[in-house]
């Protein structure tokens, strides 16, 4: 199981490092799905288009650490960085590049098994020009 988390985590690194921070990156292990792992993000930069960030994170995932680790996830969920669960959750556990392990809570509307919070925190506010 840290060897997902770790190569998880190597990603997001390199994702914040190329496109820029996450205000969210985080495995889940729902209780109705024991054996895989939901990826939640939130990022300014990934925009309004699921599809295409779902997608974008995908050909990364493939990429950096093999069509294989797709197979350990149930699905990718593109949150609102703005939406009112992330930012409960960054009030909750504010950690950047790091993990933070959770078991037994119920994340998202969601009972989640376990856990791991990779980056969780606030949006940065846009520049005024």
């Amino acid at each position: 199981m840290n060897e997902i988390v770790d190569k998880f985590a190597s990603l997001e690194a390199e994702i914040a490092q190329k496109k820029g921070d996450f205000s969210l990156f985080a495995l889940f292990l729902r209780e109705d799905v024991p054996d895989r792992w939901d990826l939640m993000v939130s990022a300014s930069w990934l925009g309004q288009n699921k599809n295409e960030a779902v997608n974008y994170l995908i050909e990364e995932i493939k990429a950096q650490l093999g069509p294989q680790e797709l197979i350990n996830l149930s699905s990718i969920v593109i949150v609102d960085p703005h939406a009112p669960q992330a930012q409960a959750l960054a009030n909750a556990f504010h950690v950047e590049h790091g993990r933070v392990e959770v078991r037994d809570s119920n994340l998202f509307g969601l009972q989640v098994k376990h856990a791991f919070i990779i980056t969780s925190k606030r949006p940065e506010a846009p520049v005024a020009r």
